[in-house]
């Protein structure tokens, strides 16, 4: 250590260096993007294909299974699912964390490429896909309204200019839009007046098609002049359209608005949107995979002016739901935990040591660190999010203690009489070693956090990178600016009180008494312990298996509930619920949440498909009543919907980790796989009915929509044969009336609009129509379709999954308040295994269920590979297998007081208490380090035995002991007491870290020095054994 005098006897260019680090990390903290968490989405794409008209099972069978099959020969893929329904599929593929998402991208494109031949002619484009997650939370969600505009026209501004916009800005992945659909031209065709011209809907199709063409027409070129041919072919409007001329029918003709009603419309009729009960049109902002969502809606924010200045004066746009201001509460709420973190380190030290000056050493170091952090986070690619700023508060507890290690030893070489200079340059001499020791062992337990795979390593590694930094930092500012600030402010004659020296204030007088009562207390109930080795190590035994059958009984979860000021709400009533029903459901649902005194803004839409979904924004957690959780208000609105005529709302509550590509409307997934269809609709009603039994969860329900109205059209092929009709001109006439058929298209100069050919109203509200319908045959002939087929009712899937190519059925459920996953995955893997499915089906949990259940496998393992990291480098340091264990005999009381710490609270066992739990294991070994190294110096120097060693090892270094604890005690004290924006994210870690320490603290100073006498005379006897006739065996084996 004698290189540290350079900079104790060189303080301008210490304090130049030191001053430099400040410079650095200010400047990187400003650089530093802003983040709710690290970086850690899975490299996600979506596929969408659309077929307009077929069924979900066609869509399956013709376009999700060969794009699966050819999408799955791309490597590093984890997960692929498929939902299919009604005229379009969605493939959403998620890939391995390591998988670059632009080659992702590039093997995807190709994979579509080379699927085209196999996907069926008729599809209108090929398929497309986005670099975005579908079951992600919107980043943003923008409301276009107008009191004077028709929904088309909105529909149109916003697909035509406001989606392009926004879809160029950086990080912005998809924008969906809902509540309508673009401008269309209408034709609701009679088929009773079809039937008294003896027309049918083909004719009325090609007329149509033929009616409006966009075609080159040529250009003529004369000797000095040339002209563009043009011709009135394009037809745009409803009124251009009503009078064209379809058929002659002797010889008088037949315009289109005799036999149908010609109106400018949408494209699609069966839609409807709102905000805050307002009819509007709904752009739903999602980012790209790994986008930064602060800057990412700060760019959306900046080009909010242009956009409003494109649109037309009568409409206005305006954001409903927006993700940063729960992300910027989080981070405010944690920097000021920081910043009492800070202070309140500050005062344990002031508290110990009753001197300005002396505080004002750690005053400098504990800052000094963490600027030093911020570059290092900086260079390593790092964002300020609720992860590394919880590393960074920590880290205040920690990065004290290497300076308050220096800083005492150097105080009690002063009280000898030594120079500020020779106090400083010994003391820093004597606990080099200490603080190297103490710094690197701690820095080894982060060591399996950052081998660890998946989402969790990487959540993870920053947090174990960011405090490691801090450490490191914190080591070498201790072992440099520290002991020369003790050098230049410290004085030997203020610094050497005795006894008889009376106090100059009643604080520090009360402060001594007390430092000195609670020193000989300690010193009596040493001796006590150390009289009593036995019962001492009977109670460190049961210390040790108490940790497992506390373990054993916490309730686990994976990750704390979050409340972000957000929900997702969405109802599933009949599955045969028509688009008028659903829209009534919508907007009385929509009323119903917008007038809960906690929400701010409601934005909501539906597809007709019989369902709805709701974005809800919930007011600041300060302004709520009650300060109601996002999860109260969840159960609130459900509770008072649940009997209400399409009700229940199932509510979910959105987290910042979304784990799997499939969307549901609960938090936790259990999926079924099978390669036989039947067995699969059979099953997963009845086992989502089973679930509903287990106590402990809620809102369950399936993703299986099997129970759709369906109307089988049974045609007589020997009758159609016989009449001349093919099956196509059946389907093609079917289209035509039912499928909303966009038969022709108009061009504009910066959209396309279509002509939707369909049955008058009337006729699409009863299967009876299909009688009405005329299909001509070959010869020329109107022929009914009664007289060649039969109508039988029956079901029909409304939509189809899939999974790893395989057919899936996905039960999703919530927790009750309460109730721990580990509480009820065993009830729901028991229930599957009794109920005893066939074969052919296979169950697991996914999304966050399955990322919990493979964190629950690895905790053990985690907890084990921490404590060998740090029992090698212990071993290393000190060049012994004995001394090691001694030290991390701490361990065992830590585990204790973090797992009754949580109990006490109520808190689950999740992500955010393991890292504290593995964070233990670097802090609490601290004590028996100083006790051990002195210890070791005072038998090799001074020739005491083992129990006189750590005897007077532990009176000296009582008082470091206590102030590093206290010190990372009140550290962690905001973590807990906070109540703001993120709360239940920090908590966890806090109770973790202060119970474990307490109760560590508690025991630890008395079993230490017990197991430490036992290792010796462990060490003694082992070497004797080695070495009978060996003089140096009759003394312990010590490293300098």
């Amino acid at each position: 250590m004698e290189f540290l005098e350079i900079f104790i006897k060189r303080p301008v260019a210490t304090t130049l260096l030191s001053l430099g680090l400040a410079l650095l990390g200010l400047v990187a903290f400003n650089l530093l993007p802003i983040a709710p968490l690290p970086e850690v989405d899975y490299p996600t794409i979506n596929v969408r294909a659309n077929f307009p008209g077929a069924s979900p099972e066609t869509m399956a069978a013709t376009v999700a299974t060969p794009l699966e099959r050819s999408l799955g020969r791309i490597s590093g893929i984890s997960e692929m699912t498929s939902y299919s329904s009604l005229g379009r599929s969605n493939i959403t593929i998620q890939f391995d964390l390591d998988k670059n998402i632009d080659q992702a991208a590039r093997e995807v494109q190709a994979a579509i490429n080379s699927s085209r031949a196999m996907l069926p002619s008729g599809m209108p484009n090929n398929p497309t896909y986005r670099k975005v997650n579908p079951s992600d939370a919107p980043i943003l969600i923008l409301a276009l309204t107008s009191d004077t505009q028709s929904r088309a026209r909105m529909y149109d501004v916003a697909s035509t200019l406001l989606s392009q916009k926004l879809s160029q800005i950086e990080g912005i992945g998809e924008v969906t839009i809902g509540g309508g659909s673009l401008p269309a031209v209408r034709v609701r065709v009679n088929p009773a007046s079809l039937a008294k011209y003896d027309l049918n809907f083909e004719d009325i199709r090609k007329a149509l098609t033929t009616a409006n063409l966009t075609i080159p027409k040529g250009f003529i070129h004369g000797e000095d002049l040339s002209w563009s041919i043009y011709t009135n072919d394009k037809l745009s409007t409803a009124d251009e359209f009503a009078p064209l001329i379809v058929a002659y029918k002797d010889g008088v003709p037949i315009r289109l608005c005799d036999i149908a009603s010609v109106t400018d419309a949408m494209e699609n009729d069966r839609n409807y949107g709102l905000c805050n009960g307002r009819e509007s049109i709904i752009l739903i902002l999602f980012r790209e995979s790994n986008a930064n969502i602060i800057e990412t809606i700060k760019r959306v924010y900046d080009t909010l002016p242009a956009l409003k200045a494109l649109i037309p004066a009568e409409m206005n746009i305006e954001p409903t739901l927006d993700r940063t201001p729960s992300i910027k509460g989080a981070l405010h709420e944690v920097e000021r935990s920081l910043i009492l973190s800070v202070s309140l380190v500050i005062l344990v030290v002031f508290l110990f040591l009753r001197k300005i000056k002396a505080t004002l050493v750690p005053a400098v170091t504990v800052p000094l660190s963490l600027l030093g952090t911020f570059a290092v986070m900086y260079a390593c690619g790092y964002s300020i999010n609720q992860i590394s700023m919880m590393a960074l508060i920590v880290a205040t507890g920690f990065v004290v203690d290497d300076a308050i290690v220096v800083l005492e030893n150097i105080s009690r070489h002063l009280e000898t009489g030594l120079t500020p200079l020779q106090a400083s340059l010994k003391g820093v001499r004597e606990v080099g070693f200490t603080v190297i020791s103490i710094s690197l062992s701690l820095v080894a337990v982060f060591i399996p956090l950052l081998l660890m795979q998946g989402i969790i390593g990487r959540l993870f590694r920053e947090f174990s990178i960011t405090l490691a930094a801090a450490v490191l930092i914190s080591m070498v500012i201790s072992l440099t600016t520290t002991p020369m600030m003790c050098a230049r402010l410290l004085s030997g004659k203020k610094n050497k009180p005795t006894r008889q020296e009376p106090q100059k204030n009643t604080l520090a007088r009360t402060a001594a008494t007390f430092s000195n009562t609670l020193t000989s207390l300690y010193e009596a109930s040493l001796k006590l312990a150390l009289a009593h080795k036995r019962i001492m190590m009977t109670i460190f035994f049961l210390v040790i298996g108490l940790n497992g059958y506390l373990y054993y009984i916490i309730p686990k979860g994976f990750f704390p509930e979050q409340d972000l000021g957000r929900l997702r709400a969405s109802i599933r009533p009949d599955q045969n619920t028509s688009f008028q029903t659903a829209k009534d459901h919508l907007i009385r649902f929509g009323e119903i949440l917008y007038n809960d005194p906690d929400v701010t803004t409601v934005s909501g839409h539906t597809t007709g498909s019989g369902g709805a979904s709701f974005f809800v924004a919930l007011k600041p957690l300060d302004e709520r009543r009650n300060r109601a959780s996002s999860r109260d208000i969840a159960t609130r609105i459900r509770n008072s919907t649940i009997n209400l005529p399409g009700g229940p709302i199932y509510v979910n509550v959105p987290q910042e980790i979304r784990i799997g590509g499939r969307s549901s409307d609960s938090l936790y997934q259990y999926t079924l796989l099978s390669d036989n269809v039947d067995d699969l609709r059979e099953w997963v009603p009845r086992l989502e009915d089973a679930f509903k039994s287990v106590e402990g969860i809620t809102d369950v329900i399936s993703d299986q929509q099997i129970q759709g109205k369906e109307v089988f059209l049974d045609v007589n092929r020997d009758a159609s044969t016989r009449w001349g009709i093919d099956f196509r001109s059946i389907n093609s006439a079917l289209n035509s009336a039912f499928g909303q058929r966009q038969v022709a298209t108009i061009y504009n100069p910066l959209n396309q609009y279509r002509v939707v050919l369909e049955a008058e109203g009337n006729y699409l509200e009863y299967p009876t129509s299909l009688k009405s319908i005329y299909v001509r045959n070959k010869a020329g002939q109107s022929v009914s379709l009664s007289s060649i087929s039969e109508t039988v009712s029956s079901v029909t899937p409304l939509s189809v999954n899939h999974q790893s190519q395989f057919a899936a059925g996905t039960i999703s459920f919530n927790l009750k308040p309460g109730y721990a996953l580990s509480d009820v995955s065993p009830i729901i893997e028991n229930l599957v295994q009794t109920m005893n499915p066939p074969d052919t089906m296979r169950g697991s949990f996914q999304g966050t269920a399955k990322a919990y259940k493979d964190l629950t496998s690895s905790q053990i393992i985690l907890v084990i590979s921490a404590i060998l990291a740090v029992y090698i480098v212990l071993g290393i340091l000190y060049e012994s297998y004995i001394h090691p264990l001694t030290i991390l005999s701490t361990l065992p009381s830590a585990g204790v007081g973090a797992l009754l710490a949580l109990l006490l609270f109520k808190t689950e066992f999740t992500v955010m208490a393991l890292i504290g739990v593995v964070l233990l294991i670097g802090i609490v070994k601290k004590n028996a380090i100083m006790m051990v190294d002195f210890a070791l110096a005072a038998e090799r120097n001074e020739g005491l035995s083992s129990r006189e060693a750590i005897l007077k090892a532990c009176m000296l270094r009582i008082r470091p002991i206590l102030m590093t604890t206290m010190a990372a005690i009140f550290g962690a004290v905001p973590l807990v007491i906070s109540r703001g924006d993120g709360a239940e994210t920090r908590q966890p870690l806090g109770m973790a870290i202060i119970g474990g320490l307490i109760l560590s603290q508690l025991l630890t100073l008395y079993t230490t020095p017990v197991v430490y006498l036992y290792m010796e005379h462990f060490q003694r006897w082992w070497n004797t054994r080695r070495h009978p006739y060996s003089p140096a065996s009759a003394q312990p084996q010590i490293h300098p």
